[in-house]
């Protein structure tokens, strides 16, 4: 495999048309190297762009337009390999998606290169199968709730409420401590974080339990158990906690390991570099390519 610095080298001496010839190359090695299977490379920008627009960095209904143009033709009796590096997005839009391809395939496998957070950790647990390497890394799924012109997880809201709730019984006197607290919450807001826990937990444990842990003895509780591990906020701490692929067996997830074969692993990564590259070289910020050389960009033209 070819390390960072020669792909590097290589790009500056040679035209853009390399970067595109090299990244159809190497999807197509990791077809080969799943039997032939259909691949997929979904990809954001927000390590390179992080000053880009939230919308041109994750997960949203306009990607699957971008799907639908890349699996244009392809086969579908047989699977897909999807790569896959976000940081997340909006829980609707990855419904869609994800219901998208389970209409066009029986079987996908999802490859974990780095990071795929949040919402991507969702589109990963609806697969039969995630391959990650020691690298690589899930999320959290706890709902982000917009509040005062920032995002706070849905369960703290709860915990909060529930925290003044108690105080407030317990002792009257605390009420005019936690009226502004409450006040800014807003009437709606305590029940729309009650409903965002409750939807992505109720959907990733239905994927769970049709797919990745069918064969398990009890699978609907197999999978209620994992959707909870991934979703409670009060177990993670964090939105961007790491979650790697050995914690995520120990709740019930199937996981290959990528360095299981070398050169799956060397293609597997080299994509991944190669996309790097592009992210940094070109105006792109979402990137969907297969291996039947169909693409669709998401460029943002903003100061760098």
């Amino acid at each position: 495999m070819p390390s960072w610095n020669e792909l590097l080298q290589e790009l500056d001496r040679q035209p853009a048309e390399w970067l595109h010839r090299k990244q159809q190359a190497a999807l197509d090695a990791i077809s080969k190297a799943r039997g032939g299977r259909n691949v997929i490379f979904y990809a954001s920008a927000f390590l390179q762009k992080p000053q880009a627009p939230q919308s041109s960095l994750q997960i949203t209904f306009e990607d699957l337009n971008g799907f639908m143009s890349v699996m244009y033709g392809m086969d579908w009796t047989k699977p897909l390999t999807l790569l896959l590096h976000t940081p997340g997005g909006l829980a609707n839009a990855t419904e869609t998606i994800v219901a998208y391809l389970w209409q066009k395939f029986d079987y996908i496998e999802v490859i974990v290169p780095t990071f795929a957070m949040s919402s991507g950790t969702m589109i990963s647990l609806a697969a039969n199968k995630i391959i990650m390497g020691r690298q690589s890394q899930l999320g959290p799924i706890d709902p982000q709730i917009p509040v005062v012109g920032s995002f706070a997880s849905a369960q703290s809201i709860v915990d909060q409420f529930e925290e003044a709730k108690a105080e407030i019984l317990t002792d009257l006197r605390t009420a005019h401590v936690w009226a502004p607290v409450l006040q800014s919450m807003g009437p709606a807001l305590l029940r729309e974080a009650l409903n965002a826990i409750g939807y992505s937990e109720r959907m990733v444990a239905k994927w769970l339990e049709k797919r990745m842990l069918a064969r398990e003895p009890d699978p609907a509780g197999t999978a209620k158990a994992t959707a909870k591990f991934f979703r409670d906020a009060s177990v993670h701490l964090s939105h961007g906690r790491r979650i790697d692929r050995d914690e995520a067996r120990l709740h019930n997830v199937v996981v290959e390991d990528l360095e299981a074969n070398q050169d799956f692993q060397d293609h597997v990564m080299t994509a991944y570099h190669l996309m790097t590259l592009a992210f940094e070289k070109g105006p792109a910020t979402k990137v969907l390519v297969s291996d039947k050389d169909r693409r669709w960009l998401k460029n943002w033209t903003g100061a760098r």
